[in-house]
C-alpha cells in the first residue's frame, strides 16, 4: 500500500511521517514549499506522479486570526485544495482522508456536537473549512472527514509551546475559560489515520463519511494551561501565577466557539478509532519537548 501525505511539514505531517504504519506500506510526503497547494497544477502533478492507494490531507491554513485578512489565502489552502484533491482521487479511483476543525460549528450549543449537526461558522477560518469539507464530499465519495480540534505536537507552533515559552519568561498568565474543547495530540491524530488506512482497505464504502476525532476528555484552555504549568514545575520548578478570564478580556480578530466538545463516538464504533485522555498525551509530548525536541 502506498500513502500519499500532502503538507508533510506540519505538525500532523510531521507526525504521519513517523507513525507506526502497517507492515509493507510505503509512506510518502510532500512538504511546503516543494508542494504547494496553491500553486497551479501541483496537486494533479503530485497525484498522478506518486500513483498512491491512499492519499491524505494535511495541509491546511490554521492562523485563525490572520484568516480574517488573508481571506483569499485562507480559502484556497482550505476549500480549493481539499476540491482539487478530490478531483484528483476522482479521476484515479483512489480514497482521500481529509481533516477538518470544529470550528465549523458556532459553538452554541448546550452539548457535545454531532457530526448531523448543522454548521454556523464564525470566522473566515472556520467557513473555509466548511467549505472544503463540502468540496470533498460534492466531489468524490470515496472519502473520510475527520474534524478534530486543539492539535498540539512538540513540533511546530502551537498552544502548548507558547504556555511553555512564557510559562518560562512570565511570572503571571492570563487564559481564557470560557472556550471549552479538546486538546488532540498530533501523533495521536496520525496514529488513527493510519488504523483508518487498514479500515479502507478492508471495509471500503462502510467507512466513507464525517467524523469527530480528539483528545478523549473535555477542558477549557485555562484547564490546558494549567495542567502544561503543573507538568512545568515539576519538571523546571517554574509555575506563573494563572488567572482565569473570559473571552471579552481576550479580545481576537477571529471570534471563536465557547463550546467546541465534540462526540466521537461515531468514529470509535464505525472506524475503531479513540484518542488517549488527552492528559496522558499531554505528558508524552511534554516528555519529548524536554528530552529530544524536533528540530521545528
Amino acid at each position: 500500500m502506498k500513502v500519499l501525505v500532502l503538507g508533510s511539514n506540519g505538525q500532523l505531517g510531521f507526525e504521519l511521517m513517523r507513525a507506526n504504519w502497517a507492515p509493507g506500506t510505503d509512506v510518502v510526503g510532500l512538504p511546503y514549499p516543494d508542494f504547494d497547494v496553491t500553486r497551479p497544477g501541483d496537486v494533479d502533478k503530485a497525484v498522478a506522479d506518486h500513483a498512491p492507494d491512499l492519499l491524505v490531507n494535511a495541509t491546511a491554513h490554521t492562523a485563525v486570526d490572520k484568516a480574517e485578512s488573508e481571506v483569499d489565502l485562507s480559502f484556497a489552502v482550505n476549500r480549493d485544495g481539499p476540491g482539487l484533491m478530490a478531483a484528483a482521487c476522482a479521476a484515479r479511483g483512489i480514497p482521500f482522508i481529509h481533516v477538518s476543525t470544529d470550528y465549523v460549528f458556532d459553538g452554541t450549543k448546550d452539548g457535545v456536537y454531532t457530526e448531523d449537526d448543522p454548521i454556523n461558522p464564525l470566522g473566515v477560518y472556520g467557513a473555509s473549512k466548511a467549505a472544503g469539507e463540502e468540496a470533498v464530499r460534492s466531489t468524490l465519495a470515496h472519502h473520510v472527514i475527520l474534524r478534530t480540534s486543539w492539535v498540539y505536537s512538540a513540533y511546530g507552533n502551537n498552544f502548548v509551546k507558547t504556555m511553555l515559552r512564557f510559562g518560562k519568561e512570565r511570572d503571571e498568565m492570563r487564559v481564557v475559560a470560557d472556550q471549552h474543547g479538546s486538546p488532540t495530540a498530533a501523533a495521536d491524530l496520525a496514529a488513527a489515520i493510519t488504523h483508518i488506512a487498514g479500515t479502507i482497505a478492508t471495509a471500503g464504502a462502510a467507512a466513507w463519511g464525517t467524523y469527530h476525532l480528539t483528545g478523549t476528555g473535555y477542558t477549557t484552555w485555562h484547564g490546558f494551561a494549567e495542567q502544561i504549568f503543573q507538568r512545568l514545575e515539576e519538571r523546571t520548578g517554574k509555575r506563573p501565577r494563572l488567572t482565569a478570564i473570559g473571552t471579552a478580556d481576550y479580545p481576537t480578530p477571529a471570534r471563536r466557539p465557547a463550546n467546541s466538545r465534540l462526540d466521537c463516538g461515531r468514529a470509535r464504533d464505525r472506524l475503531g478509532v479513540a484518542c488517549p485522555p488527552w492528559p496522558d498525551s499531554l505528558d508524552r509530548v511534554l516528555d519529548e519537548l524536554f528530552t529530544n525536541p524536533p528540530q521545528a
